[in-house]
């Protein structure tokens, strides 16, 4: 098998761009304040919104 050299991949990156590569699954727990219980959010987001999205309470 060819080994593939980094600007190929760079190339190929760019044409998954559209793709649903750009998107991953998150879950964050949340902890109910009156009774303690945890709770899990899942949430598909694009991978650039993720610091973002566990930023936000």
């Amino acid at each position: 098998m060819a080994k593939v050299s980094k600007n190929a991949r760079v190339a190929q990156r760019k044409a998954n761009a559209g793709s649903g590569r750009d998107f991953v699954k998150v879950v964050k727990s949340i902890k109910d304040p009156a009774t303690g219980k945890y709770t899990y959010k899942q949430v598909m987001i694009h991978k650039d919104n993720v610091k973002e999205f566990f930023a936000k309470k």
